[in-house]
């Protein structure tokens, strides 16, 4: 079917302009006007601007809520939309964006919507263009940009401390690997050609290492490319559905970490979820766009299935309780907002206190992690060296 440009007025005498489906202008024309509306305009909608080849990019962020920070800064000074798309579409930085905010005003010239046009492009967060949408029904874009604006500045803060959080542990843990692999690959064969020279008996324990380690070092290559293939299978295989689900689940049974890991799923939630209803988005519609917001197959699934009991009347803490997963503490709160009627500032309040108890249990845990793995560096190169030198002792009392 081609597109068309579709300019109208309903019964109310309010102004619309959308993009339609229909085979000929004519078919698009009486389906309206069997409707009720007043037809003022069709035009055929232009080709799109081509997209990138292949899967769409990962959005960068940062750079993503800079030029949002930009683009209120200009439509709140009095430029039109598509003045201040141009505007911005050629001094963006990022390569990877330039080309998509092009796109998006290349669509808004032809009288696609604003939060058509970006969602057309199919790279930007579903929350971005549900927030978009709102702004443009209600009229007060710029608002409610400055509270997306807000939400992303303080999603992006948490992931950071999360990230800086993880940053020594998983160094400590690389630089404890290659210890363990030169040790093995590089000092013990040397040793065992110092031993071979000498013709002396050695201990079972001492024969078992240089075994080892004779062995990692005339395979090393085969070891490197088997672990090398593994990852790149684990990674095609995580791309799948099912096998999200799999790693969403085995997230959930680590100790200590899975119930980091779902408060965090959860402090997301309840950030997405006051953003878009503070936007006046309605609960139903927050949700579904949540549900797709969420990177966890399994935490969309139950946001998804409480949508639908949401949509028949029930209330939405009684509809993410019956998924097991929300902590109680979240329920109650929310239990509460809804019977105050402050359902977005509670969500607010979860959001921040499970943050702020995410970003304390994992210092905590951290701070035992860390002195664990030196403890298990050290009697590793123990265990190496007593391996090692337990033949020169023998030696030495033989000699006495």
């Amino acid at each position: 079917m081609a597109q068309w440009v579709l300019k109208y007025a309903d019964g109310r005498g309010q102004i619309h302009q959308q993009v339609a489906a229909a085979d000929t202008e004519k078919e698009l024309r009486e389906r309206y006007s069997q409707q009720g509306f007043l037809i003022y305009s069709i035009k055929p909608r232009l080709a799109a601007a081509p997209k990138l080849l292949g899967k769409p990019r990962k959005l960068n962020l940062e750079k993503f809520l800079i030029f949002n920070q930009q683009f209120v800064t200009l439509i709140r000074a009095g430029l039109p939309i598509l003045k201040s798309l141009d505007l911005l579409a050629e001094r963006l930085t990022d390569p990877k964006t330039a080309p998509h905010i092009q796109a998006v005003r290349d669509e808004v010239r032809t009288g696609t919507l604003l939060s058509e046009a970006f969602r057309q492009q199919e790279i930007f967060p579903k929350i971005y263009v549900t927030s978009v949408m709102a702004g443009e029904k209600s009229g007060s874009l710029t608002e409610i940009l400055d509270r997306y604006i807000g939400y992303q500045k303080l999603s992006l803060a948490v992931r950071k401390k999360v990230l800086v959080s993880l940053l020594y542990p998983s160094v400590l843990v690389v630089l404890v690997v290659l210890l363990m692999v030169f040790l093995v690959t590089y000092v013990v064969p040397t040793f065992a050609t110092l031993y071979s020279t000498m013709q002396a008996q050695l201990p079972a324990l001492t024969q078992y290492l240089i075994a080892i380690g004779t062995t990692a070092r005339s395979y090393i290559l085969f070891f490197a490319a088997g672990l090398a293939g593994a990852i790149l299978l684990l990674r095609w295989w995580s791309r799948t559905e099912a096998a999200r689900e799999t790693l969403d689940r085995f997230k959930m049974k680590l100790p200590i970490a899975g119930d980091i890991w779902l408060k965090y799923q959860v402090a997301q939630l309840a950030r997405i979820l006051s953003t878009l209803l503070t936007g006046g988005i309605p609960l139903v519609q927050a949700m579904e766009t949540a549900a797709e917001s969420l990177g966890t197959p399994i935490l969309e699934h139950a946001v998804t299935q409480a949508g639908k009991s949401v949509r028949e009347g029930q209330p939405l803490s009684a509809s993410l309780r019956t998924s097991g997963l929300v902590p109680p503490l979240a329920l109650d709160m929310i239990e509460v907002g809804e019977s105050t009627g402050a359902l977005p500032a509670m969500l607010n309040s979860v959001a921040e206190f499970f943050e702020e108890d995410v970003n304390t249990r994992m210092q905590a845990t951290l701070s035992l992690i860390e002195p664990a793995i030196m403890i298990f560096m050290g009697s590793f190169v123990a265990f190496v060296l007593i391996a090692l030198y337990l033949p020169i002792f023998s030696l030495a009392d033989t000699i006495r």
